[in-house]
């Protein structure tokens, strides 16, 4: 289950630093083709990959295996289209109380609806 976060973060980070697979696996000093068994599930990453790929990313390690809201659908399918988020938006993610998180998932809800009806074909 961890893999499976790890390898999620680093793709969404991957995406949201408009970073190539190449210039990851360059910059973390491994293969373009073991990243890519890593990121398709063939290789399990040891903590000395993971490491490495978190300092190649610029984040800290521990921020890889945090569990994130699950996305919509169709925010899936505009990762896998390499689309980024319009201008003015930005995904982040914190740690928060009870309430913050609250006002934080009304927000997204409210962003994540009118992203939608500027999706929707006239």
């Amino acid at each position: 289950m961890y893999q499976e976060i790890f390898l999620r973060n680093v793709l969404r980070l991957l995406h949201e630093k408009q970073m190539t697979r190449q210039a990851l696996a360059h910059k973390a000093g491994m293969s373009l083709s073991f990243l890519s068994d890593l990121t398709h599930g063939k290789a399990n990453p040891s903590l000395k990959i993971m490491a490495a790929l978190a300092d190649a990313l610029e984040v800290p390690l521990p921020q890889l295996l945090e569990v994130a809201q699950p996305a919509l659908h169709e925010e899936e399918v505009e990762y896998k289209t390499g689309k980024p988020l319009p201008a003015g938006l930005t995904r982040v993610a914190a740690v928060l109380t009870d309430y913050q998180a609250f006002n934080v998932r009304q927000w997204d809800a409210a962003n994540r609806r009118q992203l939608a009806k500027a999706r929707k074909p006239r």
